[in-house]
């Protein structure tokens, strides 16, 4: 059995990992290091808590004797580093809980993974030969696109947020380590997740609770602004060959190849609800939607190119964002009002 560090696990994309990691194989051992910070929940991981190969601790992942201890422990021979602070409007407001949590503790990580897998640079311990550090990150370090155009792994990074740039910071720290001492890295840039177990504070969930709730929704600006919705499970299936098959140091986006504006977002959640869920004056949610102040630095476009996983590794969405979204409403219906 192998033992692997999940960081972050009690997350939106991690807790969507995680049982779909244990389904799949029986070789591995999950560990996951979560903080429980508003945006983790451990409800999201009812389903696995009394599987014998799952193992929660809570705790920080810049609390760098917590971590050697956890090295120690269970001898890990791979990191999956999902944590992170990753809500644009928090980062806005509160950009220094982003730098701690997304660079030094993306850092604390790697830096005890490279101490622990290697006696020196190029120097893998023999234990720890196919020991493998995954971190996970986004689409946002490249800054925004015009009308046409997509984000590739060679694309400039030029993040616009406090957010963006903390994780373009740490994709930067976990590229040094592959060039610098030989670590066997892999990153992964995703474009927009949605599905279930998404943090309520998220423009899919929000759109979906205000409706319910006969709450404006509100869209920023003129609600122009376009995404390339990936569905969570598709981008874990992403995660878990990049893991197994990527080549290390290397960079591999995931998109969904879904793309939205707020607008069409917000209509098609609407459309949905009106039939699952209808408002009992007859009207459409639609009618709810209202227009606010633009977020400070809102991005107009964001598209990724997903040739490279495509053709190296074989990936493929499985959901396309009107099978996806469909699930998703369901199962907000289901958490929000038993539905």
């Amino acid at each position: 059995m192998k033992n692997i560090l999940i960081t972050g696990g009690a997350g939106f994309i991690g807790s969507n990992f995680v049982p779909y990691f244990l389904n799949k194989y029986s070789e591995y051992n999950l560990i996951n290091l979560d903080k429980l910070t508003y945006a983790g929940d451990l409800v999201n991981l009812e389903e696995v808590k009394s599987d014998d190969r799952y193992t929660f601790v809570q705790g920080d992942i810049c609390d760098r004797s917590l971590i050697e201890e956890l090295f120690k422990q269970y001898n890990f021979q791979g990191v999956i580093h999902f944590a992170a602070e990753s809500h644009v409007d928090n980062s806005i407001e509160g950009p220094e809980a982003f730098i701690n949590t997304n660079i030094n503790g993306t850092f604390t990580l790697i830096d005890v993974a490279r101490k622990f897998w290697m006696n020196a640079p190029f120097e893998k311990k023999n234990e720890f030969k196919e020991a493998r550090f995954h971190h996970i990150s986004t689409d946002e370090v490249y800054g925004t696109l015009g009308e046409t155009g997509f984000f590739k792994e060679t694309t400039p990074y030029a993040p616009n947020s406090p957010y963006s740039a903390s994780k373009a910071s740490s994709d930067m720290l976990v590229r040094s380590y592959f060039h610098t001492y030989g670590l066997n890295v892999v990153t992964t840039n995703c474009s927009n997740n949605y599905g279930p177990k998404q943090h309520d504070e998220k423009l899919i969930p929000v759109i979906i609770q205000k409706a319910l709730n006969g709450e404006n929704i509100p869209i920023y600006g003129d609600g122009k602004n376009i995404r390339d919705w990936l569905y969570v499970l598709d981008h874990c299936k992403g995660i878990d060959l990049v893991f197994h098959k990527g080549k290390s140091g290397e960079t591999y986006n995931i998109g969904g190849r879904n793309e939205r504006n707020n607008n069409e977002v917000a209509n098609t959640i609407c459309e949905i609800l009106d039939k699952k869920s209808p408002r009992k004056d007859g009207l459409s949610y639609k009618s709810q939607i209202t227009y606010v102040k633009d977020r400070a630095g809102h991005d107009r476009r964001y598209a990724i190119d997903a040739s490279k996983i495509e053709t190296e590794l074989g990936w493929k969405a499985d959901e396309n964002f009107v099978t996806g979204i469909e699930i998703t409403v369901e199962w907000f219906l289901h958490k929000y009002y038993n539905y």
